[in-house]
């Protein structure tokens, strides 16, 4: 055997031996051990401003997905995404789901997630709240600025 190989085999041996007696300790402490490591990010806090109905539609699953992985989720509509929270605004299905944004997005808030649109759409396009699909707000800016700046949030923007 060489005296790499010899070297390698007796380092292998070692480490194992270092991190089976450390795992040995661990179990055997009375303190409490996390039964699963938890996640890096809290949550999303999701930006769409595309008026493309299958970008929108990703965003939308990849919402959806967050949520039922435990993690939080908020959505901020702008610009020409706008339509998006729009009640009667024209629905795109999408296979295999056989859904649209709009449908997902409304499952989004009926689970509870925040959906606002941004304040300057409503008055830029002539619109009212009332246009807006229950459970959509406009958003106040510096609740959004502190939400998107809480530990732990990933922001993404479509």
């Amino acid at each position: 055997m060489s005296l790499f190989r010899k070297s390698f085999t007796i380092l292998a041996f070692a480490l194992t031996a270092i991190f089976s007696f450390g795992a040995t300790l661990n179990a055997a402490s009375p303190e409490p051990q996390a039964a699963a490591v938890q996640p890096a990010t809290k949550g999303l806090f999701v930006v769409v401003t595309s008026d493309d109905s299958m970008t929108q539609m990703m965003a939308m699953v990849l919402s959806t997905q967050t949520l039922t992985q435990g993690r939080s989720v908020r959505v901020l509509v702008c610009g020409k995404a706008g339509e998006l929270v729009l009640k009667g605004s024209k629905e795109k299905l999408f296979k295999p789901l056989d859904k649209s944004p709009q449908m997902l997005l409304k499952g989004l808030i009926a689970k509870g997630v925040t959906v606002e649109v941004c304040p300057l759409y409503l008055p830029n396009t002539g619109k009212q709240p009332s246009a807006l699909i229950d459970g959509v707000t406009v958003a106040q800016p510096p609740a959004v600025a502190a939400a998107m700046a809480e530990d732990g949030i990933k922001l993404l923007t479509f």
